[in-house]
């Protein structure tokens, strides 16, 4: 005979309703009867003791991601002889002013491709 203390402790007074699918159903019920409990003990099992792990996949174009990053070394480049020039005391010419104009756009564009193949923060590739 059970205690009043058991009682309390096993009284499951709230209703959840679940939808299934038929293989759903099918695999609770063949876990339930592998350990001979109800349906309800085996889910209330797989709540209290089974530890659910969220990860998270990167995937990534390694084609894509190289060439990108030899960009940003050949645009590092270009930024490291400009600050030399200007460094060394020289005067600045329309050229070198043109040349940081297209390093920062080259920046830009890298930018944008990036954030292409990253597909923003929710990890969908976009292609726009």
């Amino acid at each position: 005979m059970r205690t009043k203390n058991k009682d309390k402790e096993l009284n499951h007074r709230h209703f959840i309703g679940l939808r299934l699918t038929d293989v759903e159903l099918d695999l609770l019920d063949q876990g339930a009867a592998c350990l001979s409990i109800s349906r309800s003990e085996y889910l209330r099992k797989l709540l209290l003791e089974k530890q659910i792990n969220h990860q998270i996949e990167v995937v990534a174009d390694m084609n894509d991601l190289r060439k990108l990053v030899s960009e940003y070394g050949k645009i590092g480049s270009n930024l490291n002889q400009i600050a030399k020039h200007f460094n060394s005391g020289c005067s600045q010419s329309r050229a070198i002013e043109n040349q940081i104009h297209q390093c920062i756009t080259d920046l830009f564009l890298l930018r944008k491709e990036v954030l292409k193949l990253a597909g923003g923060m929710n990890g969908n590739r976009k292609t726009h």
